[in-house]
């Protein structure tokens, strides 16, 4: 790196500079074509096992043929925010679809995942609040979390007796994750739902990784795990995961939408997602609803994989849904490895600090239901040809 020296207040080039003498220093690399079980890189076709489209929607030609029909009916953009003339018909029958789909009274779009969130916990939390998150939480709740005037308390991931220990009665909401982005598992709903109204207090779901790949029609974490949708008082959700789009809801009680459209500042002041991407997120539920094939092809690959990565000595963190740490331990060994994969024609990343604890850098493999037997054999291969890690301290959930 050969950062120009900028004079001023921030001191840009010394924070950068430290980053990457530490091996943390986070760059681009522009992908040609879509973006699905294969990845096309400088010219290089490689199988992807870095994107979370989980079950192969990203380049599905009727998705396709969806949104470009609606930028037929309503053009490239939304041209305005929501509240001014940037709500169309398409996003009024995309509420409603979602709101059937999940179980839920009302639902309302945003931009993405990471806006939703923070418009969630901002709208909702004063000076008087309690927030409880677990420790392993998106950061777009973290950071929300810690800026506003409520106070927040962490629990141990999936830790419910000490969630236990911490609650206080109708003072808030508590917050977790159907599937953890960076580890696969799963939060146990049924405890929090039974935590969160013993205790009065509200329960927020992020299903950005669960929703389309789990439970019966792929409506999310909620319905795998055979919680009823109404013990949740806050659902979100994103479309570029294994929806293959792009964008974000937030579902719950109609008051709770009203509410969300008249304070939620990140929803009134931004300009509205396009309606043709609308149109392309509707057809996306209508086929994930009848993707239990997908799903089942999808679980026979996560199942194909873990067994030969563990009969390799990889170790694997718990999860038994698309997305499958790799443990490693060290941010240079992780991209190591990573590198070497790639010169065998395979892509996937390495995650390393502050996004993980320090300590457990790892390789994110996701598979896909575009994905075959044989990428998964071709993935073990390649495995196989490096030295597998031997000791990872607590390298998950340390």
């Amino acid at each position: 790196m050969n950062c120009p020296v900028v004079t001023g207040p921030f001191g840009l080039g010394a924070a950068l500079a430290e980053r990457e003498l530490a091996g943390l220093l986070r760059s681009r690399i522009a992908t040609d074509g879509a973006s699905g079980g294969r990845l096309r890189v400088a010219g290089r076709d490689y199988l992807n096992f870095s994107a979370n489209d989980y079950l192969g929607l990203a380049d599905h030609p009727a998705i396709k043929a969806a949104f470009k029909a609606g930028i037929e009916r309503y053009g490239a953009g939304s041209g305005a925010s929501p509240l001014v003339t940037g709500y169309s018909r398409a996003h009024q029958e995309l509420e409603e679809t979602l709101a059937e789909w999940l179980g839920v009274e009302a639902v309302l779009l945003f931009n993405c995942g990471f806006s939703a969130n923070q418009a969630v916990l901002k709208a909702l939390l004063g000076k008087e609040h309690l927030l409880w998150q677990d420790k392993l939480n998106h950061a777009s709740l973290q950071e929300m979390g810690s800026q506003l005037p409520c106070k927040m308390k962490r629990f141990g991931h999936n830790d419910m007796a000490a969630l236990e220990r911490q609650l206080e009665p109708n003072r808030g909401l508590i917050v977790s994750e159907g599937v953890f982005s960076m580890d696969g598992d799963q939060a146990p709903w049924t405890e929090l739902a039974t935590l969160a109204a013993r205790s009065g207090n509200w329960l927020m779901i992020d299903d950005a990784h669960g929703l389309g790949v789990l439970g019966p029609g792929g409506r999310g974490t909620l319905a795998a795990q055979g919680i009823n949708p109404a013990r949740v008082h806050i659902q979100m959700g994103t479309f570029g995961k294994a929806l293959g789009v792009a964008g974000a809801f937030v579902g719950g009680s109609r008051e709770l939408v009203e509410y969300l459209v008249n304070f939620a500042r990140h929803y009134v002041y931004s300009t509205h997602m396009p309606a043709a991407q609308a149109c392309a997120v509707s057809k996306s539920i209508e086929l994930v609803r009848a993707a239990d094939d997908a799903r089942a092809h999808l679980g026979q690959l996560i199942a194909r994989f873990r067994q030969g990565a563990q009969a390799l000595g990889w170790q694997l963190g718990a999860s038994d849904t698309p997305i499958q740490p790799l443990l490693v331990g060290e941010s240079s060994a992780a991209l190591q490895l990573a590198e070497r994969l790639r010169d065998r024609g395979v892509w996937a990343g390495a995650i390393r600090p502050p996004t993980v604890p320090v300590g457990t850098a790892r390789l994110r493999i996701t598979l896909s239901a575009a994905h075959s037997e044989q990428d998964v054999d071709r993935l073990l291969d390649a495995l196989g040809a490096s030295p597998a890690a031997t000791t990872v301290e607590e390298a998950c959930h340390g």
